[in-house]
């Protein structure tokens, strides 16, 4: 990873996430350590804040169908660790919910800005709203940035994820709108010979508006094993 890159927060879709270490609320962790899986990583501003607050209970709610996809999450913001639990404590003591992701203390903001999750128009001191999601083999393949104010809608993140795991297990695209079950796109044709046996299949079929969009089912479930 090209450090020049890193500190201009020029992370793009296709690079390879860069690693870290941390103290989180769950103890010591880095990247590196979630080999294999599918990860979102997140900051939120500030702790003891509404907007965080609703959804760091979203994300905690929504923890479970992660997993059952092969996904972690990971939160960050430059509050301290001690800051982190009382907050994480007073959620459980106000709703009974806990949060069993970790959430990392990154006090002099050294990964964030890794991430460009810190940005100098809007705030030198806070995290802005970043997701990016991380599949298993390390590569940043889907980036959300929000505003301040403005709350994550989580179900669209775990739609990304899957949609990201079906795309790849079946070398097909999601079309707008895309929920599991429903048909994917298929790759346009690449030479004319294919355009003329997808218009031929188009009419036979009709699972398409033309040779450039054409859709086929999809039955195959991502596997949710390391690796795949």
């Amino acid at each position: 990873m090209d450090y020049e890159i890193m500190m201009n927060n020029n992370l793009k879709i296709g690079m390879e996430a860069p690693d870290f270490e941390g103290i989180s609320t769950t103890g010591e962790i880095s990247l590196s350590s979630y080999k294999g899986k599918w990860i979102v990583f997140f900051s939120h501003p500030g702790d003891f804040t509404p907007v965080c607050t609703t959804e760091i209970i979203a994300l905690a709610k929504a923890d479970t169908y992660f997993k059952k996809i092969n996904t972690e999450l990971i939160g960050i913001s430059v509050d301290s660790i001690n800051s982190h639990l009382a907050w994480l404590y007073d959620i459980y003591i106000k709703t009974g919910i806990i949060v069993n992701f970790p959430i990392i203390a990154d006090l002099n903001g050294v990964i964030a800005r890794k991430y460009g999750m810190i940005t100098n128009d809007i705030s030198s001191t806070e995290t802005v709203r970043n997701v990016f999601i991380i599949d298993n083999k390390g590569i940043i393949r889907a980036i959300f940035v929000y505003p301040m104010n403005v709350g994550r809608y989580i179900p669209e993140i775990l739609r990304t994820v899957t949609a990201l795991q079906y795309a790849d297990k079946n070398s097909a695209m999601t079309p707008a709108n895309w929920v599991p079950g429903n048909p994917m796109l298929i790759p346009p044709p690449k030479t004319f010979k294919e355009l003329c046996e997808r218009n031929n299949n188009i009419a036979k079929n009709r699972n398409g508006m033309s040779w450039y969009l054409s859709f086929k089912n999809v039955d195959d479930k991502p596997k949710l094993d390391k690796g795949d």
